[in-house]
């Protein structure tokens, strides 16, 4: 008995697996390949997308106290970059970093915004009266 239990088993198994085999479905390629998705293909948005990286990397300390103290601020250089990679890189780059989908959002809004804005003239301290 014990010896057709471990056939019938064995035979379950392999149906299974087999089966699981049969099932797999092939990988499907779309039409953009890793080289167009890395911004590879043309070298100056390349430069521009990788550059933009390497600041980013340099600024995560700045994005993270803009969120954890409620800092109200990121540098040029830091909103330079995200409105590049989210704009004309990899618009889904910083979910990919561990950012949520909405800390994503506030980084882009945030950016967005201070690029509009127009800092005032410098104040001339030799005006004539």
């Amino acid at each position: 008995m014990g010896s057709s239990y471990k056939f019938l088993l064995s035979i379950f198994l392999a149906s299974c697996f087999i089966s699981t085999i049969a099932m797999a479905r092939p990988i499907s390629y779309t039409n953009s390949t890793l080289v167009v998705r890395l911004k590879l293909d043309d070298e100056e948005s390349s430069t521009a997308c990788w550059d933009s990286l390497f600041q980013l990397h340099s600024c995560t300390s700045e994005v993270i106290l803009f969120f954890l103290n409620g800092e109200t601020y990121l540098g040029q250089s830091c909103c330079r970059a995200i409105r590049i990679i989210e704009h004309d890189c990899w618009p889904s780059m910083l979910g990919s970093l561990g950012f949520t989908s909405e800390e994503g959002d506030i980084l882009r809004g945030y950016c967005d915004a201070s690029n509009s804005t127009v800092s005032p003239p410098p104040h001339n301290t030799n005006a004539m009266e």
